[in-house]
């Protein structure tokens, strides 16, 4: 017969594990390629337990689960991408996907979540290549889309927060966070050379790619990807040393990131919401409304659809497929309309190969 104190965690851990279930049905998995360090099976208990041993102690101690997210940085600076330097429907929507996960916790666990957005916007916009004014008005209206939220569990915080940085300049900012906590350039360099965060390093690369082919740019593509691969490794060790210092920040959490994580790692990486690739975010994207569901994609692709854009407030927020989402599913044709399709359908297509 259990005693009450061996009853009690039981149903913390218990409770737990179905905490860690909701973020594994949410999970971004990384494409299967057969190699070490990847899921065996799906739902993955390994994965499970590493994420529900974190839970457990703020289920013991009947505290809000606390959720730290890497992510919402800023708009991607290629047009054909995203439709403008600001959050739009493809935030919101995201957003509302936070928010909707943290009601779910709520249901197992009656004191709830903390989900922490802390956007690297500001960690690495020199790199990608995106004004700091632009970072701050992305913040600033991220915050009004958050105040919005009926859950009021999701938060925002930011490299401007920090209290340890506070009279520095953004360029000053980012100089003590890597003087602080990054790992040299060139021991990174290695690591990937190695075999570490290879798929990492390759979706830095083509997002960094894809952001400056833009009609401006006279270059070749050759100088372009040298370019984008170069400033790839300055995003990878920006954004580490952003996560060490948020490890100290707020110790214990649950630590997600917008990225596929290996088997059981100490981070999870998380989907914010149906897309047509497995590494597109809301801020790469655009929001489209394919008949009551909303899926992410690039801007071209959108346009490439039988799509309106729609405004609100004097803004483009996302666009609505005229045609029913079975259109997609009958035209064989197009990258775009096959890509809804399988949004449709609820499966992820192929993603485009990577350098």
């Amino acid at each position: 017969m259990l005693t009450p104190h061996a009853r009690t965690a039981s149903r913390a851990r218990e409770r737990a594990n179905d905490i860690a279930g909701l973020l594994l049905d949410r999970q971004r998995r990384p494409h299967r390629t057969g190699q070490p360090g990847e899921c065996r099976e799906l739902p993955c208990a390994a994965c499970r337990d590493a994420q529900a041993r974190v839970i457990e102690t703020f289920v013991r101690e009947e505290r809000p689960v606390r959720l730290v997210l890497p992510a919402f940085p800023g708009k991607s600076p290629n047009r054909a991408k995203v439709l403008g330097a600001l959050p739009d429907m493809a935030e919101e929507a995201a957003l509302g996907f936070l928010d909707s996960l943290a009601a779910a916790i709520r249901g197992i666990h009656p004191p709830g979540a903390e989900i922490v957005i802390c956007s690297d916007g500001r960690v690495f916009s020199d790199a990608v290549r995106i004004p700091d004014d632009d970072i701050t008005a992305y913040h600033r209206e991220l915050r009004t889309m958050i105040a919005a939220l009926p859950g009021g569990a999701v938060s925002l915080f930011t490299l401007d927060q920090v209290p340890e940085f506070a009279g520095l300049d953004h360029d000053g900012m980012r100089t003590a966070l890597i003087e602080r906590h990054a790992v040299p350039l060139d021991r990174l360099r290695s690591r990937v050379r190695e075999g570490e965060d290879v798929p990492l390093y390759r979706a830095i690369t083509r997002f960094l790619f894809e952001d400056g082919n833009t009609p401006e740019y006279e270059g070749s593509r050759a100088a372009l990807q040298r370019d984008a691969r170069t400033r790839a490794y300055v995003v990878i060790q920006r954004s580490k040393a952003w996560g060490e210092f948020l490890a100290g920040r707020f110790p214990g959490s649950v630590r997600l990131s917008i990225h596929p994580q290996p088997c059981s790692a100490a981070k999870l990486g998380i989907r914010l919401g149906d897309s047509t690739g497995r590494w597109l975010t809301p801020w790469h994207g655009v929001a489209v409304d394919i008949g009551g569901r909303t899926v992410l994609m690039k801007r071209a692709e959108a346009e490439a659809l039988d799509c309106e854009l729609v405004e609100r407030d004097g803004r483009p927020s996302h666009y609505v497929l005229r045609g029913p989402a079975r259109s997609a599913r009958e035209d064989s044709g197009g990258t775009a309309r096959h890509a809804v399709a399988h949004a449709a359908a609820g499966t992820a297509p192929n993603t485009p190969k990577e350098w």
